[in-house]
């Protein structure tokens, strides 16, 4: 490493002053520049088409997919909606799918999780094409992850990379740990960093010393999906910690013990009945990290962000099969 290089990471890492990283920012900057080729391709191609996949009335799922439809509006993409009913069984939403890889006017099908457990999912997710795999989540969208070659990337973990670029936080030679080894999350942020030439670890709950080792990260990102779970002993002073997590928190015990004396909050819970916090405890990003992401506002936002990139690279990836170039 240079000694410009090295400095650059001595000063970024130092813990002086922490700054949150605002994924509602970096989303709208990827969408203004997905304008230009949304555009090129109405103008030389077609609409880039999305179908989104809702079964049964999950309000959560029910709610992602509502803004999900909402960007599509706001970019010019058409988006379709198609809402079977929980009772649905495999090889009825197997049809299902292979009547949306038929259609030329859809490049992205995403089916939304979960499924109902009569359901076999991974028949469900295999069965998309893989050049309609707008998740990346289709073996053959992973194996090319795995080797570097283009195609549809898992959209949470671009978003954090696209993240940690647009704030221009060094990768490259960093020891970064991963919490988590969802196929979602997880496995393929790992590999992402890989790319970027960091040195990683994957955690998960049979990792021995978690905290020793969560403690040695320049960047730490937690997706283990348990509510406030990492705290100062996880965090080294001046780390860049990126929270993933999305919990729900409705206790009044629990929410003290992660909002301690901040009276705001728990009137915030009374108000609503329920409160957002990340797998990390916000009080420990706030106070020994560099950088970090709040919850809400830092890596969701991206998540649809990278869906709608996805879906455009796609019906690119389309318009060229017909011998359409695009500049």
């Amino acid at each position: 490493m240079s000694g410009e290089r090295r400095a650059g990471r001595d000063l970024l890492f130092c813990g002086v002053m922490a700054q949150l990283l605002d994924g509602v920012r970096v989303r709208d900057e990827i969408k203004a520049e997905l304008d230009g080729r949304i555009g090129a391709l109405q103008n030389h191609f077609r609409t880039p088409g999305l179908a989104v996949v809702l079964v049964g009335e999950n309000p959560a799922s029910a709610i992602y997919v509502r803004n999900k439809v909402k960007t599509c509006q706001e970019l010019g993409i058409h988006s379709e909606t198609l809402a079977p009913p929980a009772s649905i069984c495999t090889e009825e939403l197997l049809a299902l799918v292979d009547g949306l890889n038929r259609r030329e006017e859809i490049d992205g099908i995403l089916v939304q999780m979960p499924l109902p457990p009569q359901v076999d999912a991974k028949r469900v997710l295999d069965a998309i094409l893989p050049d309609k795999d707008v998740d990346g989540f289709h073996p053959v969208s992973v194996g090319n992850l795995s080797i570097g070659n283009p195609g549809p990337r898992a959209c949470t973990p671009a978003g954090v990379i696209e993240l940690l670029k647009r704030y221009k936080i060094p990768i490259q030679g960093t020891d970064a740990v991963v919490v988590g080894r969802s196929d979602i999350v997880g496995k393929p942020m790992a590999m992402m960093l890989i790319h970027e030439s960091a040195t990683v670890t994957v955690c998960h709950s049979k990792t021995r010393d978690l905290e020793g080792v969560c403690a040695r990260a320049d960047i730490l990102i937690a997706a283990m999906g348990r509510p406030a779970f990492l705290d100062d002993r996880h965090v080294k002073p001046g780390a860049v910690v990126i929270d993933v997590g999305m919990n729900r928190v409705t206790d009044q015990a629990e929410a003290k013990r992660i909002w301690p004396g901040d009276a705001a909050k728990l009137a915030q819970l009374g108000a609503k009945g329920s409160l957002l916090v990340g797998d990390v405890l916000p009080t420990s990003m706030a106070s020994r990290a560099s950088f970090y992401t709040p919850v809400p506002g830092g890596v969701g936002p991206l998540t649809i962000a990278m869906l709608m990139v996805n879906t455009v690279g796609l019906a690119e990836a389309h318009a060229r099969q017909v011998g359409i170039l695009l500049k």
